[in-house]
């Protein structure tokens, strides 16, 4: 079991930054993939940026450059550290936990293969 609580977002305006936190709760944390995703009302929840057990980072194309994740030393606090905020950015931004060398091949920002979510953190960017 993995227990993911986010912290973090808030309003900006455009080109601002921000840094979201995800606390990660479970036994051997090290081992577990996770990932950032965000979702609008009523559209559909996409990956932002990931990280593997072994520190690769994964980033969709319209942040590359923009954010970057990774974690603390001991494995319990994922970071995303956005920059260049645009109002297209404007979404709850979760963080995800996959089991153990479970996410398939260039799927690190899909969120089928990602189990537990944490509640979530509203990031607002105003023109």
């Amino acid at each position: 079991q993995v227990y993911l609580v986010e912290s973090g977002g808030g309003s900006v305006q455009s080109g601002g930054s921000l840094r979201l936190t995800c606390s990660i709760s479970t036994s051997e944390p090290k081992k577990y993939s996770l990932a950032w995703f965000r979702q609008g009302t009523g559209l559909e929840r996409e990956g932002v940026a990931a990280i593997d057990s072994d520190g690769r980072t994964f980033y969709r194309d319209s942040v590359k450059g923009r954010f970057t994740i990774s974690k603390n030393s001991a494995h319990t606090t994922l970071y995303v550290e956005m920059a260049n905020l645009q109002p297209e950015d404007s979404d709850t931004y979760y963080c995800a936990a996959a089991p153990p060398w479970s996410v398939l091949p260039n799927r690190f920002l899909d969120k089928t293969q990602y189990i537990w979510w944490g509640q979530g953190t509203q990031v607002t960017v105003s023109s």
